[in-house]
């Protein structure tokens, strides 16, 4: 890029694919296209089988039953899914959900609409200076109560890579007699996911950030949850039956997959869940971790720079009287993605009192000479524009 090698340190935003996933899309494409469910034809059969092969796959992939997964066009939708399909139907004037100010746009803002179309209430857990939940201020404080009806936070953040203590969250919540909807898109496919150990309500990701291709995400919910939730979209495949007047509807899954679904993508998810099993999620995790903190610890070596914050792959920075923008485009003639700005979390941005950040995100096919790059990258970026003045 801008000819140099590329160093590709943007994956908490999307991943690179490895080959085996694209030759699974193309050999789908090739080989296998046809609509699901539709056909009575040999071609159309083995496709259906194929995408519910994929549910199959997730299913294993976090621990739950297949008819716990709901395929969806990604993350966004499946917590949009869980908001507006089972928290409308649920919540009351005076009910609480309780949410972080670390929690991407795609959670938080979905959650404050419902509040806004229910009467219901956001509150927010505290946060320690690394974004993490504040746990025993949350139990002293009692703020997980009887008036919580759900819990909506991310598993891993996006802004910090801060790991939430969500098991312990988890089951205040259920003391509390409420329901814990999970953003799971910056952990699976990074560490190892049990929807059932977790006792997780719903659990939502996309499969673009785990070597799929866009378009592909899932929803997790428990078996009764999912049938007390609405769907969203209505069209063929999800109908029961049809009068004049009224329709009737599947059991979940099936009654949230309405018209024509992403089998490609349902099939590079599978895929892709194949490739990470066979490396393992525990060893994915380590060597992510490994290369963030090395990166953390080479950009703190630099005078001016802060990090805000440094958990697995993902390290948030700034450099002191440079905009987030003119240092990743800095970065950017060398040759390296980054992310610069808000990163779809402004609560959290406000929270660290700054405009934005750098975010530098790791993914466990990045090597030492990209953590290398990075720090190098900075250090000249700084000598360029320290230069200007």
């Amino acid at each position: 890029m801008n000819g140099q090698p590329l160093v590709y340190l943007d994956n908490a935003a999307t991943s690179q694919k490895p080959q085996v996933v694209i030759d699974a899309i193309a050999a789908f494409y090739q080989k296998d296209n046809a609509n699901i469910y539709r056909g009575t034809y040999e071609l159309s059969q083995r496709t259906t089988d194929l995408y519910e092969g994929a549910r199959e796959q997730v299913a294993k992939f976090i621990g739950a039953d297949r008819s716990e997964i709901v395929l969806t066009a990604g993350a966004t939708a499946s917590l949009n899914l869980a908001a507006f399909g089972y928290g409308l139907p649920v919540l009351r004037p005076g009910d609480e959900i309780a949410v972080t100010a670390a929690d991407h746009h795609s959670n938080l803002v979905s959650w404050q609409e419902a509040a806004k179309m229910t009467g219901a209430k956001l509150v927010y857990l505290p946060l320690d200076l690394g974004g993490k939940v504040d746990v025993e201020r949350v139990k002293k404080e009692q703020i997980i109560g009887k008036k919580t009806k759900i819990l909506a936070i991310a598993q891993v953040t996006n802004v910090l890579g801060t790991n939430q203590p969500i098991a312990e969250l988890i089951n205040l919540v259920h003391q509390a007699g409420g329901v814990a909807v999970i953003d799971g898109a910056q952990a699976a496919g990074h560490l190892p996911v049990d929807v059932k150990k977790l006792d997780a309500d719903f659990y939502a990701f996309s499969g673009h950030k785990m070597l799929s291709q866009t378009g592909i995400g899932v929803l997790y919910g428990k078996k009764k949850l999912l049938e007390a939730t609405r769907p969203l979209f209505f069209g063929g495949e999800m109908i029961e039956e049809v009068g004049l007047t009224s329709a009737t509807y599947k059991k979940a899954p099936y009654k949230f997959e309405a018209g024509s679904q992403n089998v490609s993508g349902a099939i590079s998810l599978g895929s892709a869940i194949d490739y990470l099993t066979e490396i393992g999620l525990d060893k994915i995790a380590a060597r992510e971790a490994e290369l963030g903190k090395a990166a953390a610890a080479g950009l703190r070596a630099i005078p001016g720079v802060r990090v805000y914050g440094q958990g697995g792959g993902i390290v948030s920075f700034n450099l002191a009287g440079i905009h987030p923008h003119d240092l990743a485009t800095a970065l950017d003639t060398q040759g390296i993605a980054v992310r610069a700005g808000q990163h779809c979390a402004q609560p959290m941005m406000n929270f660290l009192q700054v405009p934005g950040t750098v975010r530098a995100s790791f993914a466990f096919y990045n090597n030492e000479e990209d953590v290398s790059a990075l720090i190098t990258g900075v250090k000249e970026a700084k000598e360029f524009f320290h230069g200007l003045r």
